[in-house]
């Protein structure tokens, strides 16, 4: 019987970090453990954090504009000031000093980092992406262990860890309320029959506009398969124009459903048979997770071309297939699209390739490397 511990947890700005870090924490408290984070109260995780019932403690730090090299000094001014913040009130109230400190590669993970490791608190690191943020190789060398969703940034890694650092593959942790996809409800909820075929398109929060403006061009050959609905999510800012573009007829209206955003991402991931999306960390994860086949079109301004090696994982699985957004207006995207969509042995295939990934073991895989530390 593992001992029930304090953990303590980093993770702001992004989703893309703050939804890891709460699926860990949700994981983790249903095992008996206390989890208290550590973020920003005017970003994503200030409003998230509180929501999801966690404890909260602010930090304010300011990030270096690689543009505005001046900015650095006060960057590190807060940084300083922050980790001698929490190392002193760690010091001063012992039910508030975590056992284990986790960071999930946002810069706010720094001066818990910092001071974890001055008062030799364990750190754990988690790294969503192929390649690996400033803020987690910065503290690859204190963590006791580094837990990687891709398995590409292992070699990174090891250039960065210190000598007694774990590198652990884990996964990308994955919110129970995606794992809860229902096939039915996500259907129902937009009125699609049980039997019908459904391709889900999304673009995530580096834009989609592209892959909204192809999906337009795309239309009348898609409602040309009998029995296709396609779930087509533009993003807020692309709504009306995608809409308008569309120019669904009522009769179409009925077979493509056009909307702003996805009210519960795990319904309709479960209810769909082909994923058309880029290749963030989360999208891959979540895709994985529900083992849905997926043609994956990598975000070509993402940093380091991360997006590329993320749908790779899927891709070198035989889960996925990818092609570069700049080839998704040629003939070869088009087709292959429409005979995966008419392909169902296929598609069963790519289900059965992600499922044998676990994704949806995540978050059990690195609570259980967290745990482990104390053994």
């Amino acid at each position: 019987m593992t001992d029930k511990l304090s953990v303590a947890i980093a993770a702001g700005g992004t989703a893309g970090h703050v939804n890891p870090a709460l699926a860990l924490a949700v994981e983790l408290a249903a095992r008996g453990h206390t989890v208290r984070f550590c973020g920003e109260t005017r970003r994503l995780e200030g409003k998230l954090v509180p929501q999801a019932g966690f404890d909260f403690f602010p930090v304010h730090v300011t990030g270096f504009d690689r543009a505005r090299p001046w900015t650095l000094a006060t960057a590190l001014a807060h940084l300083a000031h922050e980790e001698r913040r929490l190392a002193a009130a760690f010091r001063a109230d012992p039910a508030l000093a975590p056992d284990v400190a986790v960071g999930f590669g946002a810069y706010v993970e720094l001066p818990l980092m910092r001071a974890a490791a001055r008062l030799k608190i364990p750190v754990v690191l988690h790294e969503q992406n192929s390649v690996p943020g400033l803020a987690n190789k910065q503290s690859a060398k204190s963590a006791s262990l580094i837990a990687i969703a891709q398995p590409d940034v292992r070699a990174v890694f090891e250039r960065h860890a210190g000598a007694r650092t774990r590198i652990e593959f884990t996964g990308n942790p994955v919110r129970r309320s995606v794992l809860a996809g229902d096939r039915a409800r996500g259907r129902d909820a937009l009125g699609i029959p049980q039997d019908a075929t459904v391709l889900l398109v999304f673009g995530g929060s580096l834009g989609a506009h592209h892959i909204n403006q192809r999906m337009c061009e795309l239309k009348d050959a898609l409602l040309g398969i009998d029995g296709l609905h396609v779930v087509h999510s533009t993003g807020a800012e692309d709504f009306e124009a995608t809409r308008d573009a569309l120019a669904l007829s009522e009769a179409e209206a009925t077979r493509y459903h056009v909307q702003p955003y996805i009210e519960d991402m795990g319904d309709m991931l479960a209810a769909a048979d082909l994923v058309l999306s880029r290749s963030g960390a989360s999208s891959v994860a979540e895709i994985a997770a529900l083992a849905v086949p997926a043609v994956l079109v990598p975000y070509p301004l993402a940093t380091a071309d991360h997006q590329t090696t993320n749908a790779r994982f899927l891709v070198d699985a035989g889960a996925a297939t990818m092609f570069p957004d700049a080839q998704i207006d040629d003939e070869a995207f088009s087709s292959s699209l429409l005979e995966l969509l008419r392909d169902g042995a296929r598609r069963e295939q790519m289900r059965e390739a992600a499922r044998g990934l676990a994704q949806d073991k995540a978050a059990v895989r690195l609570a259980d490397a967290i745990e482990g530390l104390r053994s």
